[in-house]
């Protein structure tokens, strides 16, 4: 299975993105997904996750009200929605899918990851 984030740019604080990812076989669509961030000098941090069927989802707290996720399965393709971006949410974002049905918020449970796009939010 292969990832491919795309949506990524420069947007100033306040501000809306769209991030999409793109599976290249429709068989994860019967996998949890999640959207993970990583900022220059930190570690890579969960941002959000969804179930198979997109009934169940879950948030960092730091995102949480402002970030939405979401998957379409006929495509195969989760997006998030990111509005009121903070100059702290700058970072390379990256999808993930889980290996099985269920979904995680930690990143030890994915072995499925796209190849990251930048999101850079200026104060």
């Amino acid at each position: 299975v292969q990832l491919q984030a795309s949506g990524g740019g420069l947007v100033e604080a306040g501000g809306s993105l769209r991030l999409s990812c793109a599976a290249s076989r429709r068989t994860v669509s019967n996998n949890g997904m999640g959207w993970f961030r990583q900022a220059p000098g930190k570690e890579r941090e969960f941002v959000a996750a969804i179930s198979w069927d997109g009934g169940r989802s879950y948030y960092a707290d730091s995102v949480k009200g402002r970030f939405t996720i979401s998957r379409a399965k006929a495509s195969a393709t989760m997006y998030l929605q990111m509005d009121s971006l903070k100059a702290e949410d700058t970072a390379i974002y990256y999808c993930a899918a889980s290996p099985g049905s269920r979904v995680f918020t930690t990143r030890n449970n994915y072995n499925y990851w796209g190849q990251g796009t930048l999101v850079t939010v200026s104060s």
